[in-house]
């Protein structure tokens, strides 16, 4: 059964205090019990289009990733069959699911490891264009993350949320902040503000690279970069995916204070997003809570038997 469509917008906006200091949170974890945070706004366009002649969505990426289980509920609301494909499986994994993965094969999906990088040394994503997506018919191919053009269509709403709030609240200069993977949502809003001209900044970080990562991620899709959003730099190097105890501990007293983030992008954009408040303290800033709470179920775990005394 589709969702309908006012379930996935108009998510509320929450007042929250953190460290003595006030922030915005637009909580779009709350979009919809399955199909909830950027991912669904990025696939949004998905959703909405016809797509009569689909049968078969094709997806690739990490099997924790949340692409994976936003594309299983795509999937089983459109009435397709997923086909997610990842360079490799862990054994663990598949013998005690957790997480996006089990989530996803409870809706159905079929998660398909192909070792492109070992067997032909190309990324998954090349391996399909070449090797997989012509062979199919009546298949909609979704890139990494949700990083193409389609994603502007759904961003594009929640930009237009987000300034109507503001404009109702009588809030000017307000600065969003959201982690970056792809960086395909930040980009999306920061253009649509730009577009529009509306005094509204997005500042984002590179949590899957680096910051040139980040902005050729920009480039690919908008060559523009007048409305780019602006990066925030770490002054400390960070590896996807390693536990640092700053990012435990962050993550630890945010929900001590009232609100559940994941752990893999969150802690991060929460340590900058503090030292710019620190720094801009009259700024009104709007962190955009993008779900994704599921991958704790595997991140967790890791980190209590790293860092949590016994």
């Amino acid at each position: 059964m589709l969702i309908a469509p006012f379930l996935l917008a108009q998510t509320p906006v929450q007042s929250f205090e953190f460290r003595g200091q006030q922030f915005y949170l637009k909580r779009d974890d709350l979009l919809h019990p399955q199909f909830s945070g950027n991912k669904a706004r990025k696939f949004r366009y998905f959703l909405d289009q016809d797509f009569s002649e689909v049968r078969l969505l094709i997806g690739h990426g990490s099997a924790q990733a949340n692409s994976l289980y936003s594309m299983a509920a795509l999937a089983a609301l459109k009435g397709w069959q997923l086909k997610f494909y990842v360079d490799h499986l862990p054994q663990w994994l598949q013998q005690t699911p957790s997480g996006n993965y089990k989530a996803a094969l409870a809706l159905g999906a079929e998660i398909v490891p192909v070792a492109a990088k070992e067997l032909y040394g190309l990324t998954v994503g090349e391996y399909l264009r070449e090797s997989i997506l012509p062979t199919l018919s009546e298949a909609l191919f979704v890139p990494e993350g949700g990083r193409c053009q389609a994603a502007e269509y759904g961003v594009r709403q929640l930009a237009q949320e987000i300034h109507d709030w503001a404009v109702g609240e009588n809030i000017t200069g307000l600065k969003l902040f959201l982690p970056s993977g792809t960086g395909t949502t930040a980009l999306y809003l920061s253009k649509y503000f730009y577009d529009n001209k509306i005094n509204i900044e997005v500042l984002t970080c590179a949590v899957v690279g680096g910051d040139n990562y980040l902005r050729q991620q920009f480039a690919t899709l908008c060559p523009d970069d007048r409305c780019h959003p602006r990066i925030i730099s770490s002054p400390k190097k960070y590896h996807f995916g390693k536990l640092y105890p700053e990012f435990y501990q962050i993550w630890q007293q945010l929900s001590q204070a009232g609100v559940m983030f994941e752990l893999l992008y969150d802690p991060l954009a929460w340590l900058l997003m503090l030292n710019y408040k620190q720094q801009h303290p009259q700024q009104p800033i709007m962190y955009i809570h993008q779900g994704g709470l599921l991958g704790n179920e595997s991140m967790l775990p890791r980190y209590m038997r790293k860092f949590d005394k016994k």
